[in-house]
């Protein structure tokens, strides 16, 4: 739906703005330097007409339960992340819902108040980690890096606990000040939203009267709180994943080369170290109530000749660093490598094509794994409010995938959706309400995994809409290959699904634009309501904020990014941060772009940070996170 981000809007053939003379930059510290260039994607192309798509249109026919979807065309998928032609052996069949269970009742539901939100971003495109120029900082102190019946208790699952390891550590971290006060958008104001956070009344029916907790400052203008150097890759690692970032209401949590680090929210001094033996391949973006997750990572740091597979599964409290438990699973005698992990209730569940499994979060104890029977496996798991499972039935070409929500402590189903015949991934947007993307045919055609979006009533199983999101039209991106819920550039919420259209000509010379624009999940049309991005700015949702929708404004070439909150309701904007436009941040922050990078918005304050580091290449200033606030 959506491709990387070209330069920032600037006006072709005139002198380009006078650049002020950059820093000279000074040698890196050792263990720190920016990777290589990553290859540039090419241009976008214009549509063909001004203006975007056509907002007012009613959707197009042919919703509900299709009938007779095409045969998939596209490509085979490429090694390492398409399904083998025959599912491996042992996987069940799903049995049938309601099935008494003897597991015990379903845990609570599922809340976070402290954390804020999924990281929206997609993994899994190599090579981020653009070098910048030398940013002036303040002197400083030390430095930072940085089915029914188809699962059953499993008595077969063999578990591995690794040692806990949780080191503190209190280091200073550099400050880098800088402000701006420059506007951009449409129909904003720097006023308090006002309301008290609360309730979610009327939110439901598409209101948005449900307050936010996010308030405007009486001047948004933002200033650079603190920023992480990017961590040394030697020359045999090349690229190694960083995936993973989390807030709460004290720390920034952020994965590094084989760790992970909590930072001071807000001043950026390192509270606590989380040593690993390797990299952290998947990190789930749910946190509980009282501040714990998961991730899963390589039990050693891999080489060119020993990649190393993802085995690893761990909690750890977001608040001390302390990892609370490390498990493994295996599918037969050999240890399974998981593509994806989440966390509902107080389940951890992790799953891949070899198989899949679940813990409690606070003990580590096996809960459960998917019944190993037939030709079904669980390709993985969308957490938060409740647990679903994308489980794939038959053969490639020849798929059914079954969307279930299950009993996280159990995993018994409770309700079940089968979708059409041929559709072979899909992608967990929202547990609650349930709403899953998928590419029906290789329709899409540019890379997005979303031509339709499904909304699912997760107590029947029933359809209850399906929505066409036309690539050229809508820019949103989801990877069902492997990253079951892995979803970026939008939001649910108030009962309705909140996505961006592509770029477009905007009204001024040489500008680009798009807005944000809101689709009713029972009835499957959208609703009228549009959130303007303004010339020169491209919108993006990040994540819903009570009945509010919290989005990120990308700048054009001379302004910096905005934070917007989108009332429900009204769709008013509120503009909560905007960030300096001097060139030196400017250059950080877009390359951290919300397409490529892990975006954080909560207290006020904007979190971006890359999901690969590099080699290092340049004697540039890198960085591997960077914060934004008005405190």
């Amino acid at each position: 739906m959506t491709q990387p981000p070209q330069p920032p809007n600037q006006p072709p053939q005139q002198p380009e703005p006078s650049q002020p003379e950059q820093p000279a930059a000074p040698a890196p510290p050792p263990g720190f330097g920016p990777p290589t260039e990553p290859s540039q994607p090419p241009a976008q192309q214009p549509p063909s007409a001004p203006g975007g798509p056509d907002l007012s249109k009613a959707p197009a026919p042919g919703y509900g339960y299709p009938q007779a979807p095409p045969t998939p065309t596209g490509p085979t998928p490429p090694p390492g992340y398409g399904y083998p032609q025959q599912p491996p052996a042992g996987y069940g069949y799903p049995g049938q819902p309601g099935q008494p269970s003897p597991y015990g009742q379903p845990q609570q539901p599922y809340g976070q108040p402290g954390a804020y939100g999924h990281p929206q971003q997609p993994y899994g495109q190599p090579g981020y980690g653009h070098p910048h120029p030398t940013v002036p900082m303040q002197p400083h102190p030390g430095g930072g890096v940085g089915s029914g019946g188809g699962r059953k208790i499993n008595a077969q699952l063999a578990i591995i606990v690794s040692a806990v390891v949780a080191i503190a550590l209190i280091v200073g971290a550099g400050v880098w000040y800088s402000s701006s006060s420059s506007s951009g958008g449409d129909k904003e104001t720097t006023a308090d939203s006002g309301g008290t956070d609360g309730g979610e009344k009327d939110a439901k029916n598409g209101g948005g009267s449900a307050a936010g907790k996010e308030k405007a400052p009486a001047d948004p203008s933002a200033k650079v709180l603190f920023q992480v150097p990017a961590p040394k890759v030697s020359k045999d690692d090349s690229t190694v994943s960083v995936s993973g970032s989390w807030l709460t209401d004290t720390v920034y949590a952020k994965s590094g080369v084989a760790e992970v680090v909590g930072y001071d929210a807000v001043k950026g001094s390192k509270v606590w170290t989380l040593d690993l033996p390797g990299p952290v391949c998947e990190a789930s973006g749910h946190v509980t109530e009282d501040g714990k997750t998961a991730i899963v990572y390589k039990p050693r740091m891999p080489s060119k000749n020993d990649p190393q597979r993802c085995t690893q599964v761990a909690a750890f409290d977001l608040a001390t660093g302390e990892k609370l438990w490390s498990e493994t699973a295996k599918s037969g005698t050999q240890e399974i490598s998981f593509n994806n992990v989440t966390v509902s209730g107080n389940t951890v569940a992790a799953a891949s094509t070899s198989g899949g499994a679940a813990w409690d979060l606070t003990s580590g104890k096996p809960l459960w794994a998917p019944k190993t029977s037939d030709s079904c496996y669980d390709s993985g798991y969308g957490g938060g409010p409740k647990l679903v499972a994308v489980r794939k039935c038959g053969s490639y070409e020849q798929r059914q995938l079954h969307i279930q929500t299950i009993d996280p402590k159990s995993g018994k189903v409770l309700s079940e959706y089968k979708m059409a015949e041929g559709i072979e991934y899909a992608a967990v947007v929202s547990t609650d309400p349930l709403v899953v993307a998928a590419d029906v045919g290789d329709s899409a055609g540019d890379g997005s995994g979303i031509s339709d979006f499904f909304s699912i009533d997760n107590k029947t199983g029933e359809l209850r809409t399906r929505i066409s999101a036309p690539g050229e039209e809508f820019a949103a991106d989801c990877d069902g290959i492997t990253r079951i819920e892995h979803c970026s550039g939008l939001a649910v919420g108030n009962d309705r699904l909140y996505i961006p259209t592509e770029e477009h000509e905007g009204t001024g010379e040489y500008s680009r634009t798009n807005e944000v624009v809101a689709f009713d999940l029972a009835t499957g049309k959208q609703t009228g309501q549009r959130a303007d991005a303004g010339d020169g700015y491209t919108i993006t949702p990040l994540r819903m904020d009570g009945g509010n929708i919290l989005a990120y404004k990308q700048p054009p070439y001379d302004k910096g990014g905005q934070v917007v909150s989108i009332d429900g309701g009204t769709f008013k904007q509120t503009r909560l941060l905007e960030n300096p436009a001097t060139d030196a941040v400017r250059d950080v922050e877009t390359s951290m772009s919300p397409e490529h990078s892990e975006v954080l918005f909560g207290q006020g304050r904007l979190y971006m940070s890359e999901v690969y580091a590099s080699e290092s290449t340049s004697d540039r200033e890198e960085y591997l996170a960077i914060a934004f606030g008005t405190d």
